[in-house]
């Protein structure tokens, strides 16, 4: 399988991408899927998600202060 840079993959194979996305190689082709979950259920008003892609993760917390965690009530992924 060759991904979208470019780089050759085995039959079988997985990897993570630079973007967090768990893919693997087959016989059919390659398949990839996010490797992390995105909060959808939060004080929008009040907070804000921000993704660190060195934890591949979602913090949410309050825009006036981002050491405050905000609470999240369901994510997705």
């Amino acid at each position: 399988c060759t991904d979208l840079e470019g780089n050759l993959h085995e039959f079988g194979s997985q990897w993570k991408t630079k973007d967090c996305w768990d893919c693997s190689c087959s016989r059919e082709g390659i398949g990839c899927c996010t490797s992390y979950a995105t909060p959808v259920s939060f004080d929008e008003e009040k907070c804000e998600a921000i993704f660190d892609k060195l934890t591949c993760s979602y913090k949410v917390v309050e825009k006036a202060d981002h050491a405050k965690e905000c609470e999240v009530n369901a994510w997705v992924g």
